[in-house]
């Protein structure tokens, strides 16, 4: 018989208080694909959408400056 579990709901990160700047490439890595090097869409990192926003700039801005690579 199968149970079902009901899925917890991620938090928004940056909602809880946590901050993304696009200096902090540790961060950023998180918001990232590894082999691709996408930004990662919302149901993958938990953010809200005012908050992803917010990530795709940071991290284009860390692209910009060559903290982040466009393609790996």
């Amino acid at each position: 018989m199968a149970e079902f579990f009901k899925k917890k709901k991620k938090v928004c990160q940056l909602c809880a208080g946590k901050e993304v700047k696009y200096s902090d490439v540790e961060v950023m890595k998180k918001y990232v694909s590894a082999d691709k090097g996408k930004i990662l869409p919302r149901r993958a990192t938990g953010t809200c959408a005012k908050h992803q926003r917010i990530v795709a700039n940071e991290v284009k801005k860390a692209r910009f400056m060559a903290l982040l690579p466009f393609v790996k």
